[in-house]
């Protein structure tokens, strides 16, 4: 029996597949996963689903049904090491399975040391993430296992939760406690059954013995005492935000700051990595090209690497990139060209630009009169590239930074009359 020392959301942790609320897709009577289960054989599995929707709940009710040896690991604090220790103690026992939550955050090389035991069947996996395995787990590893997707719980489901953590729990059930109003927990969860939960306790203590649940009592309560950086929630937006502003405002000091805040947190390394291949183009661009070679390489080394080594780039990509000169002319000129391509519709192609490779479109005129660039002086020739409508129109206008304005001098020499550089 679990005690009052456990949290909340652990102590209603389900161990059979008839008590889980939600997921009725995969657990209901007839489904895949309830069926495996009356087998009595599990594949290897990715559970991919947002967070607090039942994924590691599942991988629990999974190992005490079946009753057989059952690991389990956090990507976020083991590594090659750990799989390999549990990969070994597995070959002396039958149907082991090691459940890794957060499967995502393996680099390839830790899913790759995963591989040669799951194909020849020497530990099941299951593996819970919060994001699309389709890019976030090796094509290698993912053809080896079936991949099931979580729904977010619904507002019946998590209400359903409330009711049964009231009137079960060994602790809440010996209370007098009553939920008069329950939209407060349910924003502030967002759907996460387990931060429901966790936060149900926050309140219930603080309210004390009888407490009466209100919304203005749990905004109360979760302001004092709620977590300053949620991955899931406002923090996560807002903190990326000021990242994000910090660089394209040019003090690496401000994004260093707030780069410390996201790691501190625990936010995950590649999507602060992948933030800033995006900045690269948009904020700095051909101000700086170096710059989106430096953040795709600081993408691919993190990623290789994680915590807590990748601290260490994520530093120097951002330091450079609140360094570097900026511009978001690239940026401007694509949004202007899509903006005209929505105004102006599927305008044709100038048959000089067309391609010929036929008799038919040859006698139509496809590619006739084409000036081939090479063979003219400065490798160039002013002729029309864009659709007769829009012809002269300017998307591109470098920004005044040193690169850009190179550029601006090359552009003014080919196409000053057209466009006005």
């Amino acid at each position: 029996m679990k005690t009052a020392t456990v949290p909340l959301a652990e102590r209603l942790r389900p161990t059979h597949i008839d008590d889980l609320i939600g997921q009725e897709h995969l657990t209901g009577k007839g489904s895949i996963l309830r069926t495996a289960l009356e087998q009595g054989k599990i594949p290897s599995i990715i559970l991919w689903g947002p967070p607090g929707v039942g994924k590691t709940t599942i991988a629990n009710i999974i190992a005490h049904t079946l009753k057989v040896p059952f690991y389990t690991l956090s990507a976020i604090s083991s590594g090659v090491k750990e799989v390999r220790e549990v990969i070994e103690e597995a070959r002396s026992q039958e149907k082991v399975v090691l459940f890794i939550d957060e499967i995502h955050r393996f680099n390839k090389g830790q899913q790759d040391a995963l591989l040669g035991a799951v194909e020849k069947g020497i530990i099941t996996l299951i593996g819970a993430t919060t994001e699309n395995p389709s890019f976030e787990v090796n094509s290698a590893l993912l053809s080896r296992c079936q991949v099931y997707v979580l729904k977010p719980l619904e507002e019946k489901s998590l209400l359903s939760l409330l009711r049964h953590a009231l009137e079960t729990d060994v602790v809440l059930s010996k209370k007098k406690i009553e939920l008069q109003e329950a939209s407060a927990l349910m924003a502030l969860s967002g759907g996460d059954a387990r931060k429901l939960l966790n936060l149900l306790e926050l309140v219930t203590d603080a309210l004390g013995d009888p407490a009466v649940i209100t919304d203005k009592k749990v905004v109360e309560i979760a302001q004092q005492r709620i977590a300053l950086y949620d991955k899931k929630g406002e923090q996560h937006y807002d903190i990326i935000s000021a990242f994000i502003k910090s660089i394209r405002g040019s003090d690496p000091n401000a994004a260093v700051y707030w780069l410390a805040r996201m790691i501190e947190g625990g936010e995950d390394v590649k999507f602060i990595a992948r933030r800033m291949v995006i900045l690269a183009s948009e904020d700095v661009g051909n101000a700086n090209p170096t710059a989106l070679v430096l953040a795709n390489a600081a993408f691919e080394a993190v990623n290789k690497i994680g915590y807590p080594e990748a601290r260490i780039i994520l530093s120097q990509c951002a330091t450079y990139l609140a360094s570097s000169a900026k511009s978001n002319a690239s940026y401007v000129a694509i949004d202007e060209a899509l903006a005209a391509v929505r105004r102006q519709g599927d305008l044709p192609v100038p048959l000089a630009l067309r391609n010929a490779p036929t008799r038919l479109m040859k006698s139509l005129d496809y590619h006739k009169g084409y000036e081939y660039s090479h063979s003219y002086e400065n490798n160039f020739s002013p002729q029309e590239y864009l659709p007769e409508a829009i012809s002269g129109t300017k998307f591109y206008d470098p920004g005044k930074n040193a690169r850009e304005e190179e550029l601006r001098r090359f552009l003014k020499g080919l196409w000053k009359e057209k466009y006005g550089y």
